[in-house]
């Protein structure tokens, strides 16, 4: 990502990693080089439905679920619930997780699926290698009220913008870098 976007400035390529503030202001500012930083996320037991939420984001995220076919499982598609549980895995780009944290942590979306999108911040972070990349910009993983300064887009706002915990997050993201 460093030498990609010093190429972008017309710098020399470098070396060794760049400083936390510069990982954050970068990411911050959503420029192109944050698309080369993926993960590759594996679940199990995850809610048919929820991975139909999950799907809807189709620019920097890669799906695959497991199938439920009815020469597959033998099991007719018609006798299953949408409950269904169902493996996915994903990869998904640094971009593409910020914006859909900024659609799946937001109140407006159903509970379980914000729960499944901060269960997958968290696996992140506790993983060593994806921490390492991610611990420096996970105060930018937001609802999307946060990232656009406490206004809510949505259509009937929740209220979170306004809530302790919104003005907290606020300040977080929006701390001088």
């Amino acid at each position: 990502m460093a030498d990609a976007a010093r190429t972008t400035v017309k710098k020399d390529l470098g070396e060794g990693d760049p400083s936390d503030k510069w990982k954050k202001s970068i990411t911050r500012a959503e420029h192109s080089p944050i698309r080369l930083i993926e993960f590759l996320v594996k679940t199990e037991d995850v809610k048919s439905w929820i991975t139909v939420h999950n799907v809807r984001h189709r620019i920097g995220i890669e799906h695959f679920v497991s199938t439920q076919r009815d020469d597959r499982t033998g099991v007719s598609r018609d006798d299953k619930p949408q409950g269904t549980l169902v493996d996915y895995e994903f990869l998904v780009n640094l971009q593409e997780l910020m914006t859909i944290c900024r659609k799946r942590f937001c109140r407006q979306a159903h509970a379980e699926t914000q729960a499944f999108w901060h269960g997958v911040v968290d696996a992140l972070l506790a993983d060593a290698k994806s921490a390492s990349v991610l611990m420096p910009v996970k105060d930018l993983l937001v609802p999307e009220c946060v990232a656009r300064g406490g206004m809510c887009p949505e259509m009937k706002c929740c209220g979170f913008n306004g809530s302790g915990k919104g003005k907290d997050l606020l300040v977080d993201y929006w701390e001088a870098t």
